[in-house]
């Protein structure tokens, strides 16, 4: 007998999302499976945003099909499929009052809450304080959210993200803001979640190169709402792949497990244009 593989975690059919008479996605298959680590690539404006609310279902697709867990959009409630979802999002961080301890930012993940109203019970303190730990962050634990340097800040939301125990954990741009020491830190940190919580597949959206860690397998790249290329990393994360996506010449290179990128001259469109 052949080998059965496992059925997707989230699959994507034709899926076309427009408001107000705005195309903003369109024609998009995906399939993501367990084991699958993904980075989500593409440049500003590119509909990244739009997906990932879709997914999450908070922007309804206009038609086409979305499923995870085999569950379909309009025929499930996504309102508990969302919970095993985890979320890192610039939107939570700056919802966090400044008094709000890490330990209590990570127990919200838990009981799905921003800023507690009331002391969590002992049993998710005590799972708040091991995550911290598992993670290295136990000295973080009591300080509180307005001490916290943007790095940790982002290192204590997913460890907040990971309190559900999700089944898919989506990275909005957890590095917008770092400075290159920190945002090397965090790529270091997500590479170390991948190898502690390999039950948890990671998508991580991002526009730079130099974020993905050598855990990631997988890409998506996303160009005016359309995909452009997916598939295994090792295939598509190149020179030309990339000069296509970023309508400039870029010259890709490999520095160990990382990347580097180098984009130059003037856009593509330009330089037809002028010919």
């Amino acid at each position: 007998m052949g080998k059965i593989n496992p059925p997707p975690i989230l699959e994507l059919t034709r899926l076309r999302v427009a408001r107000d008479g705005k195309v903003i996605l369109s024609g998009l298959d995906w399939m993501i499976f367990p084991k699958q680590q993904w980075v989500l690539l593409g440049p500003n404006g590119s509909g990244k945003s739009s997906l990932l609310a879709t997914l999450t279902g908070y922007l309804s697709p206009t038609s086409g099909k979305i499923s995870l867990w085999g569950e379909v959009y309009g025929e499930s409630d996504w309102r508990d499929l969302r919970k095993q979802i985890g979320l890192v999002s610039p939107a939570i961080a700056s919802m966090i009052q400044p008094s709000e301890v890490a330990r209590d930012v990570v127990a919200g993940g838990e009981l799905g809450q921003i800023n507690l109203w009331k002391q969590p019970s002992p049993l998710v303190v005590r799972r708040a304080r091991a995550i911290l730990r598992r993670l290295g962050l136990a000295d973080l634990a009591l300080r509180a959210w307005g001490h916290l340097s943007q790095g940790e800040r982002q290192k204590v939301l997913l460890a907040r993200a990971l309190a559900t125990r999700p089944r898919l954990l989506i990275l909005d741009e957890p590095c917008a803001g770092l400075d290159p020491v920190a945002r090397e830190d965090l790529v270091l940190f997500m590479d170390e979640v991948i190898r502690l919580y390999p039950a948890s597949t990671l998508v991580l959206v991002t526009h730079h190169v130099e974020e993905i860690g050598p855990r990631f397998t997988h890409g998506l790249f996303l160009r005016g709402g359309r995909m452009q290329v997916q598939g295994d990393l090792r295939k598509i994360l190149n020179s030309s792949e990339l000069t296509k996506l970023w309508q400039r010449k870029c010259v890709l290179r490999r520095l160990g497990q990382r990347w580097s990128l180098t984009v130059s001259g003037r856009s593509i469109r330009q330089k037809a244009k002028i010919s």
